[in-house]
């Protein structure tokens, strides 16, 4: 059995088969699925397209991702509002630790944290100190 590493409510993470790092990210154990910031998705053709992130972010890398490998799910909010999402795998790096999570879809952009990390990722490998939270600056729409 793997030892449980302590993280705080707030860490900053990579992905590395997307060539983004440092990316500000908001641990809620009350997530059941972990989120991404993303804009302009579109379904077509058995294929989803999306890109992370908006122009005003300093982790917007101006692509468009497309994968065939996607699902959608119901997701309710904290404020009770149920929504259809798009459902993607990608690798996540957390303090060096390399997890192939699923990431829903999420219009982020009124959100202080352009990731939120779930239960779907903390799950057996993180425990949740908030004693050892990052101080992230400003990180509103991405900016830190």
């Amino acid at each position: 059995m793997n030892k449980l590493e302590t993280i705080g409510s707030s860490v900053k993470i990579n992905f590395p088969r997307l060539g983004l790092n440092n990316v500000p990210a908001r641990v809620d154990t009350g997530a059941k699925t972990s989120a991404i910031w993303a804009t302009i998705i579109k379904e077509e053709d058995n294929l989803l397209y999306f890109t992370l992130f908006a122009d005003n972010s300093p982790h917007y890398l101006d692509l468009v991702y497309i994968t065939p490998h996607y699902r959608k799910k119901r997701v309710r909010s904290t404020s009770g509002i149920t929504e259809r999402r798009y459902v993607v795998k990608l690798v996540v790096e957390i303090n060096g630790r390399f997890i192939n999570a699923s990431f829903t879809l999420a219009n982020r952009h009124r959100q202080v944290y352009p990731i939120l990390i779930g239960r779907n990722i903390l799950r057996g490998k993180y425990i949740v100190d908030i004693k050892h939270r990052k101080t992230i600056k400003s990180v509103k729409n991405g900016k830190n």
